[in-house]
């Protein structure tokens, strides 16, 4: 694979970026892959490199540019506090902007594909894949929230309120038992998308918790389950773009 760790200008400063793809063939797809809370960490290259191996441009930023580029969570109480500083600093807007200017990188990019993108966000990041599946409606034909929170509140900017402006396709891969998202939640969500014509799917995954596709999180991880969520990506990705 051919990788490259750069900074892409976007209206609010320099944005981190890794970006991998195959070292032979394309032009490929792009896959936005939008961080969890932890931070941007290798753990994470790791999973970019995954998409990238089945055939895409993958552009994983770090969303923490604006406040602290090299956090990277140890999972101490210290860190969580820190860690929700920086959650509150980000806003579906900056991040829909953010997209935008990852978009307008590759689209510069001899190895990245025009037209159909893909995004994927986790924990943090789940609420900014739907509004990005939203508010750029036409380039993402296939987005997924996995784990995500924050994805049917009361809140202005809460992502349901914009999802008839999807076009594409939306996954929803939620954890049973995740203590960030109450089930109640992801019920008010089902039933707001039930009015709408989004092509969506919720799907949940039996005895999991929040966390449960990443290798390193000690006591969450669920490998079937995590191969699982990778077998619905590559799917809806091989049908979309």
């Amino acid at each position: 694979m051919k990788e490259q760790e750069l900074e892409i200008q976007t209206i609010d400063g320099a944005m981190p970026t890794f970006i991998t793809v195959p070292d032979e063939g394309g032009p490929y797809p792009i896959i936005l892959f939008l961080m969890d809370a932890p931070g941007k960490r290798e753990e994470l290259n790791d999973m970019a490199r995954r998409f990238s191996t089945v055939g895409y441009y993958v552009m994983l930023p770090n969303l923490y540019y604006r406040t602290d580029p090299n956090f990277i969570s140890d999972f101490t109480e210290e860190a969580r506090t820190i860690q929700r500083q920086h959650m509150a600093a980000l806003t579906n807007k900056m991040v829909v902007e953010d997209c935008r200017a990852l978009l307008e990188f590759a689209d510069k990019d001899d190895n990245a594909r025009d037209g159909s993108v893909g995004c994927t966000g986790y924990c943090m990041s789940g609420p900014f894949a739907f509004a990005v599946a939203a508010q750029i409606s036409d380039r993402v034909t296939a987005s997924a929230s996995i784990h995500g929170v924050r994805l049917c509140t009361d809140d202005d900017d809460s992502p349901h309120l914009d999802a008839d402006k999807i076009k594409g396709e939306i996954y929803f891969g939620c954890a049973e038992n995740d203590i960030h998202i109450k089930a109640e939640e992801v019920d008010a969500l089902e039933a707001h998308l039930k009015n709408t014509d989004v092509n969506y799917r919720i799907d949940w995954y039996p005895g999991t918790n929040h966390g449960f596709v990443f290798p390193q999180r000690q006591g969450m991880y669920d490998k079937l389950s995590a191969e699982r969520h990778w077998e619905r990506l590559f799917a809806m990705f091989r049908r979309c773009l």
